[in-house]
């Protein structure tokens, strides 16, 4: 009778996928509870918990990975939970905030003067903000007049000229506003700070209306001394800042005409 030759079986090289598998398995399960523990919302944890006991005893471990990391699935694949942080609260974009009404009416003259004005700017000469009540540029004292005076230098009408360029091209009224620091001056021409700041914006009113024809009939002046600091009075810097003469383009809405001046006779006995 003839012998059957056995053959010799082959040696199984994959099985160190099997322990690979249960390393990954565990490991997997290791940062589930270090995200559960986490986890204030103890609701939250309790269903994170549930799912994965669940899949690890079904098979479903695909499945428990989405619930973890936020339920559905799109169409790439990528769970919404992504965008959301610690206890499912979900994120929401951060949105550009759009200008108000009253800053978007002077929002092109802004963005005009910015780069007509740039080095001025840069140079700490002028400086621009958008306010409630309109557009305010602020011309620094250093730049546009002497120290304790109020003779516009002759210098800067190179700037002055494109802020009345548009100020031409605007309708809304316009306020000249003096400011100075809390150093007090005292002078045969000016008495106190109030006369200065004053007396700076009749200068300035003076420059734009009559050097380069803005009607006159839009501004109005006003000194306000030192009550209103924009910076420190306590350092030399913060001093230089509250020396200025602010252009106020006023926004429509806060262009309310001054009422009529009303004549009031007096009572003869």
């Amino acid at each position: 009778m003839a012998r059957v030759k056995k053959h010799a079986e082959h040696a199984n090289h994959e099985r160190w996928l099997v322990s690979y598998a249960d390393f990954i398995t565990l490991l997997f399960a290791f940062f589930v509870v270090m995200f559960a523990t986490s986890q204030t919302d103890k609701a939250k944890a309790k269903q994170v918990s549930d799912a994965v006991r669940e899949a690890l005893e079904n098979g479903g471990v695909s499945a428990a990975v989405h619930e973890i990391m936020g339920g559905t699935v799109d169409e790439k694949g990528k769970g919404n939970a992504q965008m959301r942080g610690p206890g499912g609260i979900e994120k929401t974009e951060k949105k550009e905030a759009k200008p108000r009404p009253d800053e978007a009416e002077l929002l092109p003259s802004l963005q005009y003067l910015n780069s007509q004005l740039k080095e001025d700017i840069k140079n700490g000469k002028i400086e621009m903000r958008l306010e409630q009540r309109g557009l305010v540029i602020s011309l620094r004292e250093a730049a546009f007049f002497p120290s304790g005076g109020d003779t516009v230098e002759p210098g800067s009408m190179p700037s002055l000229q494109k802020v009345a360029g548009v100020l031409q091209g605007l309708s809304n009224p316009v306020r000249l506003e003096g400011n100075t620091d809390s150093v007090p001056i005292h002078t045969a021409r000016f008495r106190n700070n109030w006369d200065l700041s004053a007396a700076r914006s009749i200068a300035m009113l003076g420059v734009l209306s009559g050097k380069f024809n803005v009607p006159s009939d839009r501004f109005s002046v006003t000194g306000y001394a030192d009550t209103r600091p924009v910076a420190s009075n306590d350092t030399a810097e913060g001093r230089a800042h509250n020396r200025r003469v602010d252009i106020v383009i006023l926004n429509q809405h806060m262009a309310v005409p001054d009422a009529a001046p009303k004549t009031i006779a007096a009572k003869r006995e």
